[in-house]
């Protein structure tokens, strides 16, 4: 081989794209789209089965699964949600967890961008060491600490309450969300908060009028993790709310285990606590991955 196809060869070995490259390539094909759409839908199978079971009457279930609609779409009815509105211990448990999911996640979100923005661009005596200390308290674990507050909150009237439960979610969920957000803060341009400075905005209006609506993303993506976290919890409402404040989580445990066989109860009810949750996340499901791809570029 002369030296011409010497080079001739070394050059197309050279613009071949690495193997990564090629596999990449074939994997962002048509084929793979339809293949991760197909996987998709299997993982909406059960979602899909639980809507259609609520649909149809407990005769029904009993006699057959829940596919057999598609061959006879007579069986579908909304009895079983007249049968849930019915129900005085489902709807008030709805509500509860309403009561307990909403204050949770918005003291989260108020008192954690607070925090972290003072984490973050405000000097203090001893702000590191209280930032490590906020650092050590996401390791602690929720089991760790359910009798000790058990007796607290006993000791001063919280037990059993709603107040009891939000403020253990608060307290739990403030660690994450001062840490999360102070680091997200932390990378806004000092040039913006210098510019603001010189204009006379004091800190409350820095905080409103820049760094609210820069770490917007961030805010977002905490409050729908805190959302999703309290509304299906079910652990900590067993342990500190009684008959009066039970969440939806709770109120469905205890059906299955009253009445095993009380279907058409069980089956909307566990739809509705699942689409609320579902709604939510899709409804600002812009806003976190805008805060999901912030938090990697930066």
């Amino acid at each position: 081989m002369n030296k011409a196809n010497k080079a001739s060869a070394v050059r197309s070995v050279a613009a071949r794209p690495p193997l990564g490259a090629r596999i990449v390539g074939r994997l962002s094909g048509g084929a793979v789209r339809v293949l991760l759409v197909v996987v998709g839908l299997f993982w909406l199978v059960p979602t899909l089965g639980l809507l259609l079971s609520s649909l149809r009457s407990p005769q029904d279930m009993a006699a057959d699964g829940w596919w057999n609609v598609f061959t006879e779409p007579s069986q579908l009815t909304f009895g079983a949600y007249r049968t849930l509105l019915e129900n005085d211990d489902i709807t008030g448990s709805l509500l509860n967890t309403v009561w307990i999911t909403v204050p949770a996640t918005v003291l989260v979100v108020v008192i954690g961008s607070l925090a972290g923005y003072a984490f973050a661009w405000m000097e203090f005596p001893g702000r590191d060491w209280w930032f490590l200390a906020v650092v050590g308290l996401l390791v602690v674990p929720v089991q760790v600490a359910l009798i000790p507050i058990a007796e607290l909150f006993g000791g001063i009237g919280l037990f059993g309450s709603v107040l009891g439960v939000v403020l253990f979610h608060v307290g739990f969920g403030l660690p994450f969300a001062v840490f999360l957000l102070r680091n997200f803060f932390a990378e806004i341009p000092r040039e913006l908060l210098e510019a603001a400075r010189l204009d006379g905005a004091g800190e409350l209006r820095l905080f409103a009028t820049v760094v609210m609506p820069l770490g917007g993303p961030a805010i977002a993506s905490l409050g729908i993790f805190q959302f999703l976290w309290v509304w299906n919890d079910m652990l900590v409402a067993l342990v500190f709310t009684d008959a009066g404040s039970q969440p939806i989580t709770v109120a469905l445990q205890t059906q299955v285990r009253q009445f095993g066989n009380n279907i058409d109860v069980l089956a909307p009810g566990a739809f509705i606590s699942l689409v609320i949750p579902l709604t939510v996340f899709f409804a600002f499901q812009r806003q976190f991955v805008s805060g999901v791809m912030a938090g990697a570029v930066k």
